[in-house]
């Protein structure tokens, strides 16, 4: 909301539309909403705003039990006619997903589910292991137990995690441990089909806003009264 010259009225109307639904919100529809005859600026605010998210949800870590995943999601290219087939492909994005899980059981059938409480996900460049584990000391608790599949991205994350269980992903056993983050990576692909030609840059804004939605879907109001305080607090001192 700094340096803006759109309306703190604009702004707080942005906000109650972006976290009034928890699927995609379009820029063009977001101007609709406002009635703004001007794209650019309102395409502008919501990055703003989703960075904001993304601030808000880097302030803690997962822990506990954490399932650790990677996916490829579509991008925008500016060469369609000069790309790389399979893997290296400049038309897919490469993204860590997390997700803070917990095993159930029930007490009469026996059988046991997970539940899940936060998730997160985070653009990467590469699948090396070092990536990965830059990426569990960032942002997973030292003292958790990781679950990953067996792949060579994990091989070495002694030094990183408390616990580190690696599993086959196909298999039943596989499917159980990874459960929440395969269907995040499902649901996520899903999200960024309401939104056109989503650039390389612009990526981790369009997953920092999913995650946030996807992290208070509980909150009811709290997730816009958050985003409120996340977006003017760093300005407080500004308004007297």
């Amino acid at each position: 909301m700094e340096n803006s010259n759109l309306p703190i009225r604009t702004w707080l109307l942005a906000m109650t539309f972006i976290t009034a639904t928890k699927k995609g919100f379009s820029a063009s529809e977001l101007q609709r909403q406002l009635g703004m005859k001007r794209y650019e600026p309102v395409f502008r605010m919501y990055h703003k705003l989703r960075k904001v998210m993304g601030k808000r949800d880097d302030i803690y870590r997962l822990e506990d039990m954490v399932e650790y995943d990677e996916a490829f999601v579509g991008q925008a290219t500016k060469s369609p006619n000069k790309l790389k087939r399979g893997r290296g492909s400049q038309k897919r994005s490469i993204v860590a997903v997390m997700a803070e899980s917990t095993v159930l059981e029930d007490l009469e059938t026996g059988k046991s589910d997970k539940s899940c409480r936060y998730f997160k996900m985070k653009k990467i460049k590469n699948l090396e292991a070092k990536t990965a584990q830059n990426l569990v000391r960032e942002f997973i608790d030292p003292n958790s137990v990781l679950q990953t599949d067996m792949s060579t991205t994990f091989s070495d994350l002694s030094d990183c995690i408390d616990v580190h269980v690696k599993e086959i992903s196909g298999t039943e056993k596989g499917h159980f441990n990874l459960k929440w983050v395969h269907i995040a990576i499902s649901n996520l692909k899903k999200h960024l089909q309401t939104y056109h030609m989503i650039s390389e840059r612009m990526m981790q804004n369009y997953l920092d806003e999913f995650c946030y939605k996807l992290n208070r879907r509980y909150f009811g109001q709290k997730l816009f009264d958050r985003l409120i305080i996340a977006a003017i607090y760093p300005y407080w001192h500004d308004c007297g």
